[in-house]
This record gives C-alpha cells, sequence and structure tokens, in this order.
C-alpha cells in the first residue's frame, strides 16, 4: 500500500544515508523500522543485502561512490554528472506515477 507522510528533513537524511550504507532501499528499511516498533515479526537478517563496498560514508556522513579510473564518471564534468543524475531521478519519478518516458 503507498502512502505519504509528512517528515522532518533530519529524519529523511538518516534513513537515506542508512539505506545506502546498508546496500538498501529507502522502503525496506522504513518498513522493517515500523515492523520492529509495532512489535511485528522480523524479517531474517541473512536476506538482507550487505553494503556495498564502493560506498563509503565521509566524515560528515555523507556517502561517497569510489571508482575505477576507466570508469566513464572519472571523464564527466559535474554538470553532465548532475544532469545525468536529474535524468535518473526523473525517469524513476515517471515509473513511480505509471508514466512511461
Amino acid at each position: 500500500m503507498k502512502t505519504t507522510i509528512d517528515l522532518p528533513d533530519e529524519i529523511v537524511l538518516e534513513l537515506k544515508l542508512r539505506a545506502v550504507m546498508q546496500g538498501r532501499t529507502v522502503k525496506d528499511l522504513v518498513a522493517d523500522l515500523l515492523r520492529e516498533s509495532l512489535g511485528l515479526d522480523k524479517q531474517d537478517k541473512q536476506d538482507r543485502p550487505q553494503a556495498d563496498a564502493h560506498i563509503q560514508i565521509d566524515e560528515h556522513g555523507f556517502p561517497s561512490f569510489r571508482y575505477a579510473s576507466t570508469a566513464v564518471a572519472s571523464d564527466m564534468t559535474i554538470e553532465e554528472l548532475l544532469k545525468l543524475e536529474q535524468g535518473v531521478v526523473q525517469m524513476e519519478d515517471l515509473q513511480r506515477a505509471g508514466i512511461s518516458g
């Protein structure tokens, strides 16, 4: 079931960071946190994916992604990377809305 709730920015940021660190989706993380707080059966922790070795959390708590020097992103400007990210986010939003892009 889909639902919309308003959460403080600091909670959303923490959810996103924990999801990245655990290699999980925010949806799955929130569902597990709610199950736990409601005392519902927990899913087996072995089913959860482990954190990706290419993700590192910096000293400010933000994720950084390590990549090989031969990766396409190494030759891209910040503007190109941001445009790529915005395109992916827009495509995901359209998919969630049921609109083919």
